[in-house]
């Protein structure tokens, strides 16, 4: 397994997109769920404010960065991870794979605006892969239990998540026992692969989302040499 960066107590795997591919594929043929997490800024700013989440992402079996801003706020110089992230390269391979072998995915959204637009870009892209169910989840009303049942019985080998930070972490915390899909893929909602896609996060929000991030960033870095002086 690959060496792993800690960033804002979240530790994540540092894997070229090759890589991160081979050890999805491997997850793919074996069982029980396995799950991987793309995280963004936002999702890490999130997440940090939740300490209980924190330990439980620990045992998440890869955690991937989503952006390249967290890869440069862990002194990450080498030049095709920060390339390869910064393009989405992973995710790109990722899907292709779940096309070129028919696998069976469900679909997670908050909106049903990103429901049609992520269902129709998979139809229109990667037609071979066979969407098998897609359902709209909420904060405010989970039913976790009657959605569970569903993915279940779509006999799915893959969930995708698009679901914003902690609810996505909450939902598979509390699930993976009992879902029988052999991956579960957090892509988050800032790492949707479509063009134009609209999650109600302007540039100026994410400007400023990653001005935030920074700031935390360099604060936390002047602790630790304090810390390490004393």
């Amino acid at each position: 397994m690959s060496e792993k960066i800690n960033v804002l107590d979240v530790e994540i795997n540092e894997l070229t997109a090759k890589e991160a591919l081979r050890e999805s594929i491997r997850y793919m043929e074996s069982e029980p769920v396995n799950i991987i997490e793309m995280v963004t800024v936002d999702s890490l700013m999130q997440l940090s404010s939740v300490q209980n989440l924190i330990e439980d992402v620990r045992y998440f079996d890869l955690m991937l960065a989503g952006d390249k801003t967290i890869l440069e706020a862990a002194d990450v110089t080498e030049r095709k991870i920060l390339q390869e992230t910064e393009n989405g390269t992973y995710l790109k391979l990722f899907i292709r794979y779940l096309h070129k072998n028919h696998k069976r995915v469900y679909l997670l959204v908050e909106s049903e605006e990103e429901g049609e637009n992520l269902y129709q870009y998979l139809e229109e892209r990667y037609s071979g892969i066979q969407i098998a169910g897609l359902a709209k989840v909420s904060a405010n009303d989970r039913a976790d239990d009657m959605l569970v049942n569903d993915i279940n019985g779509s006999e799915v080998d893959c969930v995708l998540s698009a679901l914003s930070a902690p609810l996505q972490e909450e939902f598979i915390v509390k699930n993976k026992g009992v879902l029988n899909a052999r991956v579960w893929l957090g892509l988050g909602r800032g790492t949707l692969p479509m063009k134009g896609q609209s999650t109600g996060r302007g540039r100026l929000t994410r400007f400023v989302e990653k001005h935030i991030f920074k700031k935390e960033i360099e604060k936390r870095k002047r602790i630790d040499q304090i810390c390490a002086v004393k």
